[in-house]
């Protein structure tokens, strides 16, 4: 976001007032519905291919999606949240208390610590409970259903065979319940991570669909963001189709890609309605959207790197055993998704 240089910014909504612009009313109207449709797309799409039975879509493709989206939400995270927010908190409408300090920096790393004491809490919190019903938990979320030997289960003397048949059928009755306990707290922990991804990247949408209504480059703006909210979209929905939940949560992925797909539309509409008022060049939006953006980038920094690569790639036993092949193409498209979505940085 650029700023209007003024030499005594006031502390009241100055800088850069007078409101967005007005060019291209037609143009920015259909813009909600047009990236509606795209983010839509991206968002929706791995969603219900995976689960068509008639789409047939190779799982080559959605190993792609997968792993390109990756790189994809990385790159938003430094590109498109990271460095708008340096940018922002250090405008020249702001006062000079914003310049002695690299706030956007120290309000990303508060952001990334806050998610990651969230989750440690929170896996402490569900390896207990699993620890109870005598359940190994993989401290790197993987086969989280395997079990540990349980005294008389691992050490059964065969004895009357109607005992042994209600012993086994006991047995077989409790492991049932520890299974299910253990996919129902997985799905928890599933539904956190998506919670977490998805509210950095809503952030990010609305404030570019605010954006998006009122910036004087409305052209250029345009066509970027609508590749950006699809391969953004893509990301997501990716991530949300490889969710392994219980049939009761199926709504879930559907509901999580319904609401990104609204989310830059909405900002768009609450742009258009504003654009007499709001300027994104002006004090209090570059305060807001600067802080908005921090925050942002280091929830989709620690998603990215700790939730997305390093379990997809170190501690992700498929992968560590998988051929130099797989690895070469899951990492190549990583990259390119990183690619893309750096290059876009250049117009958005």
């Amino acid at each position: 976001m650029s700023s209007t240089t003024t030499s005594s910014p006031s502390p009241t909504n100055t800088c850069g007032s007078g409101g967005g612009a007005d060019t291209y009313s037609g143009l920015r109207i259909a813009s909600v519905f047009i990236i509606l449709v795209g983010s839509m797309f991206g968002a929706l799409f791995p969603v219900l291919a995976r689960r068509s039975r008639w789409l047939h879509v190779p799982q080559g493709i959605f190993e792609f999606a997968k792993y390109f989206g990756s790189g994809v939400i990385i790159a938003t995270a430094f590109i498109h949240l990271l460095d708008p927010a340096l940018q922002e908190l250090s405008s020249s409408c702001l006062g000079d208390a914003w310049k002695q300090y690299p706030y956007a920096l120290a309000l990303a790393m508060l952001s990334l610590f806050s998610i990651f004491i969230v989750e440690l809490i929170a896996f402490r919190w569900g390896s207990a409970k699993l620890a109870a019903l005598g359940i190994k938990h993989d401290p790197h979320g993987h086969n989280v259903g395997s079990h540990a030997a349980h005294g008389p289960e691992s050490q059964h003397v065969k004895g009357d065979s109607g005992d042994d048949r209600n012993s086994e059928k006991l047995q077989s009755d409790e492991e049932a319940l520890r299974q299910q306990k253990s996919l129902d707290d997985s799905a928890v922990a599933q539904v956190i991570g998506i919670f977490i991804l998805e509210f950095g990247v809503l952030l990010h949408s609305v404030l570019i669909g605010l954006t998006l209504a009122v910036d004087p480059d409305f052209k250029i703006l345009f066509v970027v963001i609508i590749f950006h909210q699809m391969f953004e979209g893509l990301g997501l929905g990716s991530r949300l189709a490889f969710m392994k939940l219980p049939e009761r949560l199926n709504y879930v992925p559907i509901c999580a890609a319904l609401l990104y797909g609204i989310t830059t539309p909405i900002g768009i509409a609450a742009g258009l309605g504003v654009k007499t008022t709001y300027n994104p060049n002006s004090t209090t939006a570059s305060i807001v959207s600067g802080v908005l953006d921090s925050l942002s980038a280091g929830i989709l920094l620690y998603t990215g790197l700790v939730e997305l690569l390093a379990h997809e790639f170190l501690f992700n036993n498929d992968m560590i055993n998988a051929s130099n092949s797989k690895l070469a193409y899951a990492l190549v498209s990583m990259l390119c998704g990183t690619g893309i979505m750096a290059l876009l940085g250049r117009w958005a």
